[in-house]
């Protein structure tokens, strides 16, 4: 990496953006964070694959858990959240529904983001991870020495290295590598855990100086055997491997090779695989040979080794302390935090007052009130809650200070509400004139979200107002009586009518929307002189285009 550009301010809008990356964790600190974990294990269980309300619930309900329990409003609006902070992404499909209710939770379809499923992928691998010790794998430190020595070997030779065989030996290396080294910082970090105590007992202080002495040695005696061969081969491949990358590069090119490039190009947007850029290889040198005077790796694992030493003496050193009286009270303590958690409230002041001398502090300044007599031994824990005046609690005094502020002036919101009432009134009356004119040909037309919502809203309300009532002798089946809505407001009109084997669609940006043995009348009320509505009365919606 280029120093100068590491320590170059950060460019417009990166620090937004890393926010916004950021604001991807959120749903693991959240206080319904075991019911955002199982919606998000459900999208990590499929791939490219977008699912709906319906489809999240059946199988948070089948997997059982956290998210059981939730019903089709409280999975939309934890979705939604999801969407919000960039789990997830939003898509739009054609939906067939029975219902209006079905058609708005089915409408909105949901996949997982790629840094959702990053995030989500880490957060289960930390929540399965057992608290225990992590081999080293040295063997695979063996394996790295000798793909090294024998690609020198090869790209050495006259011709050169096959550029296939090249990818596959440069491949192989870092995948063993990155495995050795991820096993090298999960122990060190067990073992930090393991220093950070000074309380070991007999049995755990032996089994400590097993693992340091005797594991612990094994590896840094295998390391250093093998950093000086590695750094050799190294050595001699580096000059070669520019050359070698280049043509591993112009025989197998991945992602980098798509066209046409999009968002910029694949650079920014492809991530390549370890060991076909310069600086992984320049990260594997310097994990063995000190390249800017700060240390290798290797001299890395030399202290930590001797910090566990230091470690292992002062342990020691305290277990003779112990033999000649002076323990720890560490066990005490423990014993002390169990009566804590197992005690009531009343009790736990009285073992506290007994174990660290902390008597309640009195009440003083302010009397309470004349019918709560309360007692000397009474802390502020547990009595009630005394309002202090401002002006006493700051300055001693009871006296007002200052002029009485003026009346604030609500004018400019009062404004903004009224143009924002005004705004919402003006949208609904375009809407209803979109119904108006588009009133007998909807499979023509395609409406928008507005005028879409308001005929909902209409049709909810109509269908609410209708009775169900049996048909004429001879007809089959059932008809809808008074199913009729109209907004006096906006002056639409909406009648619905039952027809067997009717199929009305409408086309909206949102989606579209199929109602079966339904009829759908749009028209404007009558006034004084008649429909003042662009649609004859009775016009079925759609009916033109059966």
């Amino acid at each position: 990496m280029d120093e100068s550009a590491a320590g170059a301010p950060p460019a417009p809008g990166q620090d937004e953006a890393q926010r916004r990356r950021l604001d991807a964790y959120a749903y693991l600190s959240a206080p319904e964070r075991l019911e955002y974990l199982a919606i998000m294990r459900v999208f990590c269980g499929t791939l490219l694959a977008d699912l709906a309300v319906p489809d999240v619930l059946a199988k948070l309900r089948g997997a059982g858990g956290a998210g059981a329990g939730l019903d089709a409003d409280a999975l939309t609006g934890r979705l939604e959240q999801l969407e919000r902070w960039g789990n997830l992404l939003r898509g739009n499909h054609t939906v067939r529904a029975s219902s209006i209710t079905e058609y708005q939770r089915s409408r909105a379809r949901y996949q997982l983001s790629r840094l959702g499923e990053r995030i989500q992928r880490d957060a289960d691998g930390v929540l399965t991870e057992a608290e225990a010790a992590r081999e080293v794998s040295n063997e695979l430190l063996a394996l790295v020495e000798r793909g090294l020595r024998e690609l020198a070997g090869v790209a050495a030779e006259p011709g050169g290295v096959a550029p296939q065989d090249g990818l596959e030996r440069i491949s192989t290396l870092f995948v063993q590598f990155a495995g050795f080294a991820d096993s090298v910082r999960d122990f060190y970090a067990y073992l930090g855990q393991v220093l950070a105590r000074y309380d070991l007992d007999g049995a755990e202080y032996q089994g400590f100086k097993e693992l340091l002495l005797d594991y612990v040695e094994a590896i840094t005696e295998d390391v250093a055997f093998r950093a000086p061969r590695i750094s050799a081969a190294l050595d001699a491949l580096w000059p070669r491997l520019p050359e070698l990358l280049a043509q591993v590069d112009a025989h197998a090119q991945g992602l980098t090779g798509l066209s046409p490039q999009v968002d910029g190009g694949p650079e920014g947007r492809v991530q390549r695989s370890r060991g076909r850029e310069l600086a992984d290889w320049e990260g594997l040198r310097g994990w063995f040979t000190d390249l800017d005077g700060q240390g290798s790796q290797v001299d890395q694992l030399r202290e930590a080794t001797l910090r566990a030493l230091q470690s292992l003496l002062a342990n020691a050193k305290r277990m003779l302390r112990s033999a000649t009286g002076e323990m720890s009270r560490r066990r005490d303590l423990l014993r002390l935090a169990q009566w804590f958690d197992g005690a009531a409230p009343e009790d736990a002041h009285d073992i506290a007052v007994a174990a660290f001398g902390l008597y309640g502090a009195r009440h003083l300044g302010v009397p309470p009130a004349t019918d709560e007599v309360l007692p000397a031994h009474t802390g502020w824990w547990t009595g009630p809650v005394v309002e202090v005046p401002v002006a006493l609690r700051e300055r001693g005094s009871r006296a007002q200070r200052g002029r009485t502020a003026a009346v604030e002036d609500h004018s400019a919101q009062k404004e903004r509400l009224r143009r924002a009432a005004r705004a919402r009134s003006a949208a609904r009356r375009s809407a209803a004139d979109e119904l108006c004119s588009a009133s007998g040909r909807f499979e023509e037309v395609r409406l928008t979200s507005a005028a879409l919502d308001l005929l909902l809203e209409l049709l909810a309300t109509a269908l609410g107002n209708a009775r169900l009532g049996r048909r004429a002798e001879g007809a089959a089946g059932f008809g809808l009586e008074a199913a009729r809505s109209e907004d006096a407001d906006l002056g639409v009109r909406l009648a619905v009518h039952r027809t067997a084997g009717a199929r009305t669609l409408l086309r909206a940006t949102d989606g579209d929307l199929l109602l079966d043995d339904l009829e759908l009348t749009v028209d404007r009320p009558a006034g004084p002189d008649g429909p003042t509505g662009p649609a004859e009365p009775g016009a079925p919606v759609g009916a033109g285009a059966s």
